[in-house]
C-alpha cells in the first residue's frame, strides 16, 4: 500500500486529499456531524502545527550556516537590496491590480449589511509594529512565540558575528550544520503527510463555514479570486518572460507543491519550507534561497497584503457610503508597498487590512463585515503570497546569472519531496557573482 502510494505525484496526492476534504466537509454540514468536523478539524490543526514546529530550527540554522558561507561574496548586499526592490515592485503592481479590479466590479455597491452591528477587530496593524516586532524582548521568546522575523533578526546577528569571530566560530557553525541537516530531515517526514493534512484542512473550512455565507459578499468574493488569479496567472508569467526570460510553465511546475500547500493552509510561514525546496529545486543558489524565502515570508504578501485590502478598502468605503479619491488610491499602493513589513509577527490579513482602513480614515468596524468569510478568502490570498515568495528570489537569480537554467527548465519532472542534494547542488561562492554581460 506505502509503495503503491510513493508511485502517486504528490501533486496528485494534495489533489485527492482536497476532493476527498471537501466531500466529508459537504457530508459533515449535511448531518450536522460535530464529531467529524471536529475529527477533520484536529487532523488540519495538527498537520499545520508540526509545520511551524519545524520553522523557528530551520529559519534559524538556515540563515546563521548561509551568513557565514557568504564569506568572500562581494555581492551580498546587492542581493539584499535588489530583493528588496522586486519585493516592492511586484507588491505595487499586485496593488494596482487590486485597485483596478475594485473600481472596475464596485464591490460593495448594492450590498446590504448591518453595519451598526459590525464591531472593529481586537487585533489592528499600527506603523510602530515593524520596530517592535522586529527586535524580541529576549531570544528565547522569539522561538516559543514563533516570530519568524525575529529569529531571522537573531540570525542574521548571530551568522554575522560568527563570520566575524573566524575560526574561533568553526565549532559553533558546525553544529548548526548538523542541526540543519536534523531539522530537514524530520520535517520532510512532515511535509508527507501534506495530503491528509489538506484533507483535514479543506474539509474543516468547508464543515465550519460551508459556501453559504458567500451570498450577500459574493461580488467581493470574486473581486479577491479574480485579482489574485490576475496577478498569479498574469503578472508573474509576465515579469518572468519580460525580466527573467524564463518559461512560467518550468516555474509554475517547480512552484507548484508549495502553491498548493500554501492554499490549503493558509499559512505563509507554515509553508515556508516548501516554498524554500521549491525555489532552489528552480535552480536557485541555496545560501540566497535561504535570506530570500525566510524574508519573504514574513514580509512579502501579494495576496494579503496587496490585492485584497485595496479591495476590502474600497469595499468598505461604498458600504458606509464614503468616497474615495486619487490620494486615497496612492495610499493605499503605500501602505500596500511599504506596510506589510508593519504587520511582521501578527497573524492574519485583518491586521493588515486595518492598517489600511485607519491610515484612509475608514471606520475600523467595516473589517468586522468581513470576518465571516475570512478563512475562504485566505486560502487565495496565501497562495498568492507564497507564488511571489517563489518568484522573487527566481528573478533575481536569473538577472544575476546565478540561476542554474538546466534546473529551471526540469523543474517539476522530479519529486518535490526528494532529497535536494540528489540533483540541486549549492552553488559555489565564485558563482554567486554576477556574469559578465
Amino acid at each position: 500500500m506505502a509503495s503503491a502510494l510513493r508511485k502517486i505525484p504528490f501533486s496528485v496526492q494534495i489533489l485527492l486529499g482536497l476532493a476527498l476534504g471537501v466531500a466529508l466537509g459537504f457530508l459533515a454540514r449535511a448531518t450536522d456531524s460535530s464529531w467529524l468536523t471536529s475529527t477533520l478539524d484536529t487532523v488540519g490543526g495538527l498537520f499545520v502545527q508540526l509545520l511551524k514546529l519545524a520553522v523557528p530550527p530551520l529559519v534559524f540554522t538556515a540563515i546563521v550556516v548561509s551568513v557565514v558561507s557568504l564569506r568572500g561574496v562581494a555581492n551580498a548586499a546587492r542581493l539584499a537590496l535588489k530583493t528588496l526592490l522586486w519585493f516592492g515592485a511586484t507588491a505595487l503592481i499586485a496593488v494596482s491590480v487590486g485597485i483596478g479590479i475594485g473600481l472596475l466590479t464596485d464591490p460593495g455597491r448594492g450590498v446590504t449589511l448591518d453595519t451598526a452591528a459590525a464591531t472593529a477587530p481586537q487585533k489592528t496593524g499600527s506603523w510602530t509594529d515593524f520596530l517592535t516586532g522586529l527586535v524580541p524582548t529576549n531570544p528565547v521568546g522569539a522561538f516559543v512565540e514563533g516570530n519568524v522575523l525575529q529569529i531571522v533578526f537573531l540570525a542574521l546577528v548571530v551568522g554575522a558575528a560568527a563570520l566575524l569571530v573566524g575560526e574561533a566560530a568553526e565549532p559553533f557553525v558546525a553544529l548548526n550544520r548538523s542541526l540543519l541537516e536534523i531539522v530537514q530531515k524530520a520535517l520532510w517526514w512532515v511535509i508527507r503527510l501534506a495530503p491528509i493534512g489538506t484533507l483535514g484542512l479543506i474539509g474543516n473550512a468547508v464543515a465550519s463555514y460551508g459556501w453559504d455565507l458567500l451570498a450577500p459578499l459574493a461580488k467581493f468574493t470574486t473581486a479577491v479570486y479574480v485579482g489574485c488569479a490576475i496577478v498569479l496567472f498574469v503578472v508573474y508569467p509576465l515579469l518572468l518572460v519580460a525580466a527573467g526570460r524564463l518559461n512560467p510553465l518550468r516555474f509554475f511546475a517547480g512552484a507548484w507543491p508549495a502553491i498548493e500547500l500554501a492554499f490549503v493552509s493558509r499559512s505563509s510561514v507554515g509553508t515556508m519550507p516548501v516554498t524554500q525546496r521549491s525555489v532552489e529545486r528552480l535552480g536557485v543558489p541555496r545560501e540566497y534561497a535561504s535570506f530570500a524565502v525566510p524574508f519573504g515570508a514574513t514580509t512579502k504578501m501579494d495576496g494579503c497584503a496587496a490585492v485584497y485590502p485595496a479591495l476590502a478598502a474600497i469595499f468598505v468605503a461604498q458600504v458606509f457610503g464614503m468616497d474615495l479619491g486619487v490620494t486615497d488610491y496612492l495610499l493605499i499602493a503605500f501602505v500596500s508597498v511599504v506596510g506589510s513589513a508593519a504587520t511582521a509577527g501578527l497573524t492574519g490579513a485583518i491586521v493588515m487590512l486595518t492598517l489600511t482602513l485607519s491610515t484612509l480614515g475608514l471606520p475600523l468596524a467595516g473589517a468586522g463585515l468581513l470576518l465571516a468569510i475570512d478563512p475562504i478568502l485566505d486560502m487565495v490570498r496565501t497562495a498568492t503570497n507564497v507564488a511571489g515568495q517563489a518568484l522573487v528570489p527566481t528573478l533575481v537569480a536569473a538577472r544575476e546569472g546565478t540561476l542554474d537554467r538546466a534546473a529551471y527548465d526540469s523543474a517539476g519532472r522530479r519529486d518535490p519531496l526528494a532529497p535536494a542534494d540528489a540533483d540541486v547542488r549549492p552553488a559555489r561562492s565564485d558563482e554567486l557573482s554576477p556574469v559578465p554581460a
